[in-house]
């Protein structure tokens, strides 16, 4: 052993400090810590959502809110899914086959669905992310042809899709409207965020 005298008081008073800054660090640390989880707002905000679609009509779209995009369902009239098959070789990907906005296997067929009656998808133009409008009668309209049978027109630069989401050839938009995962709780409800798969 040392020739050296302990000072006990020293000893303590050096345990004693270096416990209050360990509680004192760890009092710091834990709020810092705590910022990196999301909020109840930003977990809303990537939640899955339950829509009802027991009060729509054939002829109608309904708009929700999921992960802060617009998603659009449209109840197609019997009429509407008909057309929808004449469109197909004016289409720039009638089959939904390109991958910039992956198409769920489910939705790659002609109305882009699993239920022929009821269209899901973002409405968010692929070109600059505009919202294009509702252009739901056919016939001749302003900015449409005159043989349009239906669909949707982004204002910003002409672009024109299908009333299944699939855009025309030659327009500036490189690619269908996305298809967001869903799947139905039931005949009068959809769940928008997750599938079967997930």
């Amino acid at each position: 052993m040392s020739d050296q005298q302990v000072d006990q008081a020293k000893r303590t008073w050096l345990i004693a400090s270096g416990c209050a800054g360990a509680v004192g660090g760890l009092a710091t640390a834990v709020p810092f810590v705590s910022t990196f989880t999301p909020s109840e707002r930003a977990k809303a905000a990537g939640a899955s959502v339950e829509v009802d679609i027991s009060a729509l009509k054939p002829g109608e779209k309904l708009t929700v809110e999921w992960r802060g995009k617009p998603v659009w369902v449209v109840r197609r009239t019997p009429e509407q899914l008909e057309a929808l098959k004449a469109l197909s070789a004016e289409m720039a990907d009638p089959d939904s086959v390109r991958t910039a906005y992956p198409t769920p296997e489910y939705a790659r067929n002609t109305p882009r669905s699993i239920k022929p009656e009821y269209l899901v998808v973002i409405g968010i133009c692929t070109h600059l992310g505009c919202s294009p409008s509702d252009k739901f009668q056919a016939g001749p309209q302003p900015s449409l042809p005159d043989d349009w049978k239906g669909g949707f027109l982004c204002p910003c630069h002409g672009s024109t899709f299908d009333l299944a989401g699939r855009v025309f050839k030659n327009k500036p938009a490189p690619d269908n409207l996305e298809v967001p995962p869903h799947m139905y709780l039931s005949d009068t409800s959809i769940l928008i965020g997750e599938d079967k798969k997930a």
